[in-house]
């Protein structure tokens, strides 16, 4: 990880570094900082924006008591203080972390959840998500994406200024039409390290929830098998579900990759128990074709997923 976000950041700064000097300080600089500044203030309100997308309300004592005590006990095992239990009334299995220091760490269960898993496998679930929270992946991936988003505005700004240069300004048409298409395949490039890094996180926070969850290989490897599952039969039945795409990073499981990650087993299979499920997961051979969905993915692909549960210590 720590490789990952080195890459990230010293490309970025190497291609910043030669358009300030190559363009002058003040512009680049003004559209950077208003850059930074857009995303700083999506982070600081994205948790209103979230609770209001996923219909996410504050869950008291009362209403869930086992999920609360789940929570408090999982958080003093992981170190952490713990975070605002919130329940997402969506039919969809998930189940996500996220927060700003405008409302403090959060981490909410869809009702889906809820209905699907049996209680040790949400236990496992919430682990995950606390593993987020303890490796502050909320603020490292909202750092990370400022900066693809940094040359991507640079990139069009200037493919567009060559487009419309003034006449006495033609001869610099080239080179800014040039930069800015090298800006934009940076962004790119930068994009797809960020991927990965959210790959990354996925694997540590199941690491995590493995340490701080009693045999908790089992019950997490069952959990994410059995929301692939239960995802794909409501997005076959609900057409009307493809907004929980929009921010599927937050998620535990990617809802867009459930079909990718059934169409095998369906085809193939029956199973009579959770284990039966998540061995015929195991045994699944990873193809060029999963290799690749999983290189433009937030999430790593389940099957590769669940054989590094397995090997998790």
């Amino acid at each position: 990880m720590i490789g990952t976000l080195a890459a990230i950041i010293g490309l970025s700064t190497l291609f910043f570094t030669i358009l300030l000097s190559l363009f002058g300080t003040l512009d680049f600089l003004t559209l950077g900082l208003f850059v930074v500044f857009l995303n700083v203030l999506q982070w600081l309100i994205a948790p209103y924006l979230v609770d209001a997308m996923y219909r996410v309300k504050k869950a008291s004592r009362s209403e869930e008591p086992e999920l609360y005590d789940m929570l408090e006990r999982i958080s003093r095992e992981s170190g952490i203080r713990t975070p605002q239990l919130m329940i997402a009334r969506i039919p969809i299995p998930n189940a996500f972390a996220y927060g700003s220091p405008l409302t403090g760490n959060r981490v909410a269960v869809t009702t889906g959840l809820l209905n699907t898993l049996e209680g040790e496998e949400v236990e496992a679930v919430i682990g995950h998500e606390l593993g987020h929270l303890k490796h502050r992946d909320v603020q490292v991936m909202m750092f990370v994406s400022i900066l693809p988003a940094l040359f991507y505005y640079i990139g069009y700004s200037l493919v567009w200024s060559s487009a419309y240069a003034r006449r006495g300004e033609r001869e610099n048409q080239g080179s800014l039409a040039l930069i800015g298409f090298l800006s934009i395949l940076l962004y790119w490039v930068l994009t797809l390290f960020t991927l990965y890094l959210s790959r990354l996180r996925e694997y540590f926070a199941d690491r995590h929830s493995v340490s701080v969850v009693n045999d908790g290989r089992r019950k997490l490897s069952e959990g994410l098998v059995k929301i692939a599952e239960s995802t794909e039969r409501i997005r076959f039945r609900n057409r009307n579900l493809h907004y929980l795409s929009s921010l599927k990073t937050l998620f535990i499981s990617d809802p867009d990759s459930a079909r990718r990650d059934l169409s095998e087993l369906y085809q193939t299979y029956t199973w009579r128990s959770d284990q039966e499920l998540v061995n015929k997961y195991l045994s699944r051979k990873v193809t060029s074709a999963d290799e690749f969905a999983e290189f433009l993915s937030t999430h790593p692909n389940m099957v590769k997923r669940l054989r590094a549960l397995q090997e998790a210590a």
